[in-house]
């Protein structure tokens, strides 16, 4: 231990001290892990070569939040933990003055492929018989609870994987009934009963105390094979929003945010032929002034294409947000590495995705156990979770990457907070952002992708900071 408070010392070190800068460094090595430093904070300033300056006259989006999903299996892991435990993972996780302050979660309208069985709040035929599916009352509400006691503000967005299935049909030229879980498209002459199907979720939650914040219309709209799922075109998803769901939450007085895609960067193609006319998804919607006079923006996940889309489609809209909805670790490929994928994550997803006007950053599942479970067939069986836990024991734990990924963003970077103008180092494998937080603090993200330490200088408001930044590492600074 002494020899790692010398490290510490060396790594971070500054001249005369008027105030402290608030440090949480982690390494891909896991020598140091979100460890907590302190940086004395100097007057004066700088614009050498080195030098990161913010600029908080320039104002970008506002950001809502970061977080992970909240799903049925998550939630069975996190209900066989002892209260005690749990509740002290739940403070560590969201509280936002002791703890990381994660501030955002997705959960699914119904099941996802990863949830304990297959099914939605409306099984019955006819929309009259909605109601809250047993499952999300006895696994998701007593957890949502347990988030919100800790911090009422985290924002909760909702994703459908599929609607009740009797209102699938094979396809749109057909229109044969579609009693499946796994693919099929909404039949049009249910959208006025599935815009219904929103409104009665929205209202019955709000009921239990748990506001919905935003709402994407279905998840992976061009992903057939997801357990469960609905293929479900730009077109289609255009003339159910502006014929059906707008329509329903105007008539309703739901406040709810509706965020169109859900999907990947590169639309699912060229992989998938059907998806050629697909490329653009969002901005297709939004060409629709009826359409798009009710959605608040699109979202997006990183299973294909890059990153650089958002900015895109941000160019061609700019008044509309943007969110990043999901991604996992896994076993996949070369397997799973918490030094490459802390650095693929940060990079790619975090700060990344800010610097191209994202607003809010959720990863998937937060918790899995060591088996990769709970998950359903034709989902996936190679996840991992932010967190692992021990089925033999449920106490046990493994704290991966995308914890410490979303950790080191909402630590530092609280809702509200607005992305600011940063100038001067450019280096490579050298990657940054930097907030300024309404309570007037800043906050900055800086990752060192090299193989070499490397020293930089901030400056904000005539005064600055030094810091030796450890090869391979993820840093947050809050002053």
């Amino acid at each position: 231990m002494a020899g790692l408070g010398l490290a510490t010392s060396i790594l971070f070190s500054a001249c005369t001290a008027q105030k402290n800068v608030n440090a949480f460094v982690t390494t891909a090595d896991q020598s140091m892990v979100f460890k907590p430093l302190s940086i004395p904070l100097d007057n004066g300033s700088s614009a050498d070569a080195n030098t990161i300056v913010l600029n908080p006259a320039v104002k970008f989006q506002e950001m809502d939040g970061f977080g992970a999903a909240i799903t049925g299996s998550t939630c069975y892991n996190l209900l066989k933990m002892k209260p005690e435990d749990r509740a002290a993972l739940l403070k560590e996780i969201f509280d936002p003055v002791d703890g990381m302050g994660y501030s955002y979660i997705r959960i699914s309208m119904g099941c996802s492929d990863f949830s304990m069985d297959e099914y939605t709040h409306c099984d019955s035929v006819g929309i009259e018989n909605f109601a809250i599916h047993e499952l999300d009352k006895r696994d998701l509400f007593p957890i949502l609870k347990e988030i919100l006691a800790i911090n009422p503000k985290v924002k909760i967005m909702s994703s459908p994987w599929t609607p009740p299935i009797w209102m699938k049909v094979n396809n749109l030229k057909d229109l044969k009934p579609f009693p499946s879980w796994v693919d099929g498209q909404l039949n049009p002459a249910y959208y006025q009963d599935y815009a219904t199907y929103f409104v009665k979720f929205i209202q019955a939650m709000e009921k239990e105390g748990f506001m919905i914040e935003s709402t994407t219309i279905q998840n992976e709209p061009l992903n057939r094979g997801n357990s469960a799922s609905l293929f479900m075109t730009w077109q289609e998803q255009r003339d159910f929003i502006k014929t059906a769901l707008g329509p329903a939450f105007k008539a309703a007085g739901i406040k709810t945010k509706i965020v169109a895609y859900d999907h990947n960067y590169n639309y699912d193609y060229p992989e998938k032929e059907e998806c050629a006319d697909q490329v653009g998804y969002p901005e297709h919607i939004y060409a629709d002034a009826d359409a798009a006079k009710y959605i608040d923006g699109a979202a997006f996940h990183a299973y294909g294409g890059d990153k650089s889309e958002m900015l895109r489609i941000h160019t061609v809209r700019p008044d509309k947000n943007l969110y990043f909805t999901e991604i996992s670790i896994g076993e996949w490929g070369d397997g799973y590495s918490f030094a490459n994928d802390l650095m693929w994550n940060m990079r790619e997803v975090g700060i990344g995705t800010i610097n191209n006007f994202c607003k809010a950053v959720m990863v998937w599942n937060l918790m899995l156990d060591e088996n990769h479970a709970p998950y359903r067939p034709h989902g996936c069986n190679m996840c991992l979770g932010a967190i692992d836990i021990s089925s033999k024991d449920y106490k046990t734990m493994v704290k991966n990457s995308h914890y410490y990924a979303m950790g080191h963003l909402s630590k530092v970077i609280k809702p509200g907070a607005f992305r600011i103008e940063t100038k001067g180092m450019q280096q490579d494998g050298v990657y940054y952002t930097a907030v300024l937080n309404p309570d007037g603090t800043y906050g900055l993200v800086l990752q060192n992708d090299t193989d070499v330490e490397v020293d930089i200088r901030v400056s904000a408001d005539e005064q600055t900071f030094n810091c030796k930044v450890p090869s391979r590492s993820v840093s947050s600074f809050i002053w």
